[in-house]
């Protein structure tokens, strides 16, 4: 009888995330105070046993609906190109994953960035790589092509990030179809198939953290039904007059700075998160958003600062220092009009993602 295996245990806690915050489209992001919780046990068998294939098991938001095979699975896909990477050809044998996820699937919480976030950790740990911040999001940003969320994810709080024009060379390996980064493994795919997956380049994504005040929490208004992120972008228009992005251009530059002020400023903020570069266009998509985003003000609904669109959609965003239950009630009461149930919560600004390795 061969040595047992030493268990080894690790949790990865990822949170949501909301993007754009009114005028930052594709520039900012914040973390937000759901989670996804990704526990991970590796080698808990004997070692004369039969190595088994990766097992997951998923309780949460999006339970029904998450493939549980490893090669099917976004983070054990998104862990596995992070090994492969680094010469790893195979998870390691005798793996369990359990993802307990509290991010509501295709409302513009961010739930594909954290699922991305947990994979590159996953990866980094199991490989037990050690790569610093600025790595693991050049990994994330080769899945998730757009920087607000996946960083905001990985180091959270209010976050800036912009892509780097890269060379010529660099910049064909980070724009690598997504289907060659993430192939879709076939049912017949051994244990060779896909193992030299396309490297991302050095130094793709570069970030900043904003100041916050501790006084502004972020109630998220969500609609019981869908949005897909690839749909609401497939009604932005591909150019924009210089008037909008004058116009948001000036926000934004108000916004970063305005919302770490103490006490923050409604009429100030409110107007910072206007937007006119993606939420005209997503108002068809979303019935309800005008009228959401236009008459629910400081002056009506004391305690407000702003209300943005959350992403892609559908969820709201108010943030605010008090009268929550108001703001979520007549919010809800219009979208009644249209016909959509919404639920809603009140979340703090959260920490980035965390690695806890767990005692045997």
């Amino acid at each position: 009888m061969g040595p047992a295996i030493p268990m080894r245990s690790f949790t990865i806690r990822v949170p949501a995330t909301s993007a754009n915050i009114g005028p930052g489209f594709d520039v900012v992001g914040l973390s937000l105070s759901l989670h996804l919780t990704v526990t991970v046990t590796v080698g808990a068998a004997d070692a004369d046993l039969p190595a088994r294939p990766p097992r997951i098991t998923y309780s949460g938001e999006g339970a029904d609906e998450v493939p549980l095979d490893a090669y099917k699975n976004l983070t054990t896909r998104v862990a596995l190109y992070v090994l492969r990477c680094h010469g790893i050809s195979q998870f390691p044998a005798n793996l369990a994953i359990h993802c307990d996820n509290e991010i509501p699937f295709g409302r513009g919480l961010g739930s594909s960035g954290a699922a991305v976030i947990a994979g590159v950790l996953l990866g980094n740990e199991l490989g037990e790589l050690n790569l610093p911040i600025e790595r693991l999001l050049d990994f994330a940003l080769m899945v998730e092509r757009h920087p607000d969320n996946v960083t905001a994810a990985l180091v959270g709080g209010f976050v800036g990030s912009y892509l780097r024009e890269l060379d010529q060379a660099a910049t064909e390996a980070a724009s690598v179809p997504l289907s060659e980064v993430l192939p879709e493994y076939p049912p017949d795919a051994g244990e060779d198939w896909g193992l030299n997956p396309p490297q991302p380049p050095l130094g793709i994504g570069h970030f900043v953290r904003f100041g916050w005040s501790d006084s502004i929490k972020a109630l998220a208004i969500i609609p019981r039904f869908e949005l897909s992120t690839a749909k609401a972008r497939g009604v932005l228009p591909q150019e924009y007059s210089r008037k909008d992005l004058v116009f948001n251009l000036q926000r934004l530059a108000v916004l970063t700075t305005a919302l770490a002020q103490n006490p923050p400023d409604p009429d100030l903020i409110y107007e910072a998160m206007k937007d006119r570069v993606h939420q005209p266009y997503r108002k068809t998509l979303i019935p309800g958003l005008p009228e959401v985003t236009s008459n629910i003000t400081p002056s009506t609904h004391p305690g407000l600062l702003g209300i943005c669109l959350s992403g892609a959609g559908p969820t709201i965003l108010a943030l605010a220092t008090g009268g929550f239950e108001a703001i979520a009630e007549d919010a809800r009461a219009i979208f009644k009009t249209h016909g959509i149930e919404v639920d809603w919560k009140v979340l703090e600004i959260a920490g980035g993602s965390v690695v806890e390795r767990n005692s045997s």
